[in-house]
């Protein structure tokens, strides 16, 4: 494993959430980031977000860390969970919070 990927691997084994995504919470960069936040914001779940924009090691490391060409990308206990496609998908399928409670991921 590269230092990238290793710097990746500690970041998703270190947090129950994390999401890889353009721009901050506060200030998301592109659409798909956004309807990522909002989709967790309303799951209310704790997550640690990574600004993609901020490092371009990591930025295109992610995406051979998970085999996944774009960003954001959700994963939830160390696991790669999909981009705000599936996200959404899950997330109106009842999955997603499915997803959260079975894991145990604690309330923001």
């Amino acid at each position: 494993m590269d230092a990238v990927s290793e710097r990746i691997d500690g970041i998703v084994k270190s947090h129950d959430v994390v999401l890889f995504m353009k721009g901050t919470p506060l200030f998301p960069q592109c659409g798909f980031s956004s309807r990522a936040i909002a989709i967790l914001e309303h799951l209310d779940v704790a997550f640690h977000s990574v600004d993609v924009l901020q490092d371009q090691e990591i930025r295109q490391g992610i995406k051979a860390y998970s085999d996944w060409p774009t960003i954001p990308q959700l994963y939830v206990k160390g696991e790669f969970v999909g981009g705000s496609d599936i996200m959404m998908e899950m997330f109106e399928a009842g999955e997603l919070q499915a997803l959260m409670a079975d894991s145990g991921v604690k309330a923001a």
